[in-house]
């Protein structure tokens, strides 16, 4: 099975739990680490995540997919918070985090309004309209990127 299905699978089956325990999913990867695979997800709620959030969701989630078996190989499942640098992946996360400092990275080169081409853009977010980011910046200038051609968009630490 293709690691896309797995995860389309897989999102399919924790979201009903993720709904009764007042959960969001933030991210979640299948992929090969070491010598096997890793089904990595990543979870969130309001005021943050605990240690038994994830415990309570990691149990629920293994028994339905031990049943439904769902992945065809031996796997490790993670369940953990997105951490201080949170992944945003959904058009909500951009305005949730609106005024946040975040780092966004593009599949291809793109200019800022001064005309400088680059691929990573660090700054604070403006907001999310019409399919795009807006970004103020670091170094003053403003940036608009286009939702679909975002490779990876983080919340960057602030100190």
């Amino acid at each position: 099975m293709a690691k896309k299905d797995v995860v389309t699978q897989v999102t399919e089956i924790a979201q009903p739990i993720l709904d009764s325990l007042g959960l969001e999913l933030v991210d979640i990867e299948y992929r090969k680490e070491g010598h096997g695979m890793i089904l990595r997800l990543f979870i969130d709620k309001p005021g943050g995540i605990m240690l038994d959030d994830c415990a309570c969701f990691s149990r629920e989630l293994s028994e339905i997919l031990d049943v439904e078996e769902v992945i065809p190989t031996d796997y490790n499942l993670e369940v953990s918070s997105p951490g201080l640098n949170r992944p945003l992946t959904k058009a909500a996360d951009f305005e949730r985090y609106k005024g946040k400092l975040v780092k966004v990275r593009t599949y291809e080169m793109f200019a800022d309004n001064s005309g400088n081409r680059r691929k990573t853009f660090l700054g604070r977010l403006d907001g999310f309209e019409n399919g795009s980011i807006s970004l103020t910046l670091n170094e003053g200038q403003s940036a608009s990127i286009p939702f679909d051609r975002v490779a990876k968009a983080n919340l960057e630490f602030e100190f």
